[in-house]
């Protein structure tokens, strides 16, 4: 006989499960909320040139870079026609698929991505890094891999090692 699962949960398990909701919450808002103020750029801007910068020659297409940062292509769509009416990336025909798009980052694009990548640190290391210890990190690491692992989420699907 197989292991039977629980269909209880305890008040223990939801406060553990409510206080990383809220606190993952809030750490996103406020890392948003310096991001746009530091840098003038979105969470979602700097998650697509991050992406864009690190692949190479600078450009993918639309359907791996949806596949890279885990958004729905119509996501990506609205935010990539918002990038491009500021010339932080171009969006060109791709050669293979008269459907398909190819990605890339232009160099204001380039720019703007450095700029924000200063702030952007600064605030991972005072929101989140200087929270915790060496152990504790250590123990976050853990837990991400585990929840990771459990999810089936591939590294470069989940983004797991991106700022």
């Amino acid at each position: 006989m197989g292991t039977q699962k629980r269909t209880q949960i305890s008040a223990e398990e939801l406060r553990v499960w409510r206080g990383f909701i809220e606190t993952t919450s809030v750490l996103n808002s406020r890392l948003a909320s310096r991001m746009q103020s530091e840098s003038a750029l979105s969470t979602g801007d700097y998650g697509v040139l991050l992406a864009l910068r690190e692949a190479p020659s600078r450009s993918l297409r639309s359907s791996e870079l949806a596949a890279t940062i885990g958004w729905e292509r119509s996501r990506l769509s609205h935010q990539l026609g918002r990038m491009e009416k500021r010339g932080l990336l171009r969006r060109d025909p791709c050669a293979d698929d008269t459907r398909g798009s190819v990605v890339s980052l232009t160099e204001e694009g380039a720019a703007a991505f450095r700029r924000g990548s200063v702030p952007h640190l600064k605030a991972i290391q005072e929101l989140f890094l200087d929270a915790l210890s060496p152990e504790q990190l250590t123990q976050v690491a853990s837990i991400t891999e585990a929840l990771s692992e459990h999810l089936g989420l591939d590294e470069a699907e989940g983004g797991a090692d991106r700022a």
